[in-house]
């Protein structure tokens, strides 16, 4: 139960993560220099969560497999492109829908699986 609380973190922490950079980097004063923008709370929060993702990646990574993991967070792109879509009416093309299923097809398949493989 453990591991599958900690990839359920590992996604969410990366999805708003970037999100808040994205929408913080989208959102800043025109002209703003770019070492400026590191004072948005959003691109500030985004960077805290990235801190926290990986640090709870390389938990996740130190109870299952890697050809485990990486496939089962792989939700996350997902995720990132609906938000991306639904909150900052970014366009997702036939090429990109296309990507997103087989990423889904993939996080389901690796899901699936034991996090552990026996040798």
């Amino acid at each position: 139960m453990r591991i599958p609380f900690l990839a359920a973190v590992v996604v969410l922490a990366n999805v708003v993560g970037n999100f808040s950079m994205s929408w913080g980097m989208k959102h800043r004063g025109a002209g703003e220099p770019l070492l400026a923008a590191l004072t948005n709370p959003f691109i500030l929060a985004g960077i805290a969560l990235l801190i926290f993702w990986t640090l709870t990646r390389i938990t996740l990574l130190s109870l299952a497999d890697l050809s485990y993991v990486l496939p089962v967070t792989a939700v996350g792109y997902v995720l990132s492109a609906l938000a991306g879509w639904l909150f900052l009416h970014e366009a997702i093309t036939r090429e990109r829908a296309a990507g997103i299923a087989l990423i889904t097809v993939g996080a389901m398949l690796a899901g699936r699986t034991a996090p552990k493989a026996t040798a």
